[in-house]
């Protein structure tokens, strides 16, 4: 229980990854962060089509870009080691071809994310990712809008 809010019941899922803080205000691992370590890739690969990143919705959906990997997320709430964690499947493309897999992300002391991505029959790394201050506004296609008028690049 955290501020007098009861947990769900039985067989409902929690959303929204959230606990107590020292201070009794809510953690939570909802938003967007920044990978900034894997242990597979170095920085430069990792930021090969756009900066990595996880991201966590308060809806329970989401979506992660590393690499030449784009996909979406399911994930749940729960605890490891005492901390607040996300699991999560993920279904996406890499490279052009359909990839698919399953992680898990955990709240560190420090407030960065330690976790592990695993590919369907593939590769697997573990992963560090600090929370994003600012959302980079995209299009659908991953463009930040504007961007195109202001390159003079087309569409």
């Amino acid at each position: 229980m955290c501020d007098g809010v009861l947990p769900p019941t039985m067989g409902e899922p929690e959303r929204g990854a959230e606990r107590c803080g020292r201070e009794g205000r809510a953690l939570s691992l909802t938003g967007r962060w920044r990978i900034v370590e894997m242990d597979m890739w170095d920085q430069e690969a990792i930021d090969l089509v756009q900066p990595g990143f996880i991201e966590f919705g308060p809806d329970g959906l989401g979506q992660l870009g590393f690499i030449a990997v784009q996909a979406e997320i399911d994930w749940r709430s729960g605890q490891r080691g005492g901390q607040p964690s996300v699991e999560f499947t993920w279904a996406g493309y890499d490279e052009g071809d359909e990839a698919s897999g399953r992680g898990w992300a955990v709240l560190a002391e420090d407030g960065s994310l330690s976790g592990h991505l695993f590919f369907h029959l593939g590769d697997d790394s573990g992963y560090r990712a600090e929370r994003q201050v600012s959302e980079p506004k995209t299009t659908r296609r991953g463009r930040t809008p504007g961007a195109a008028r202001a390159t003079g690049a087309d569409g």
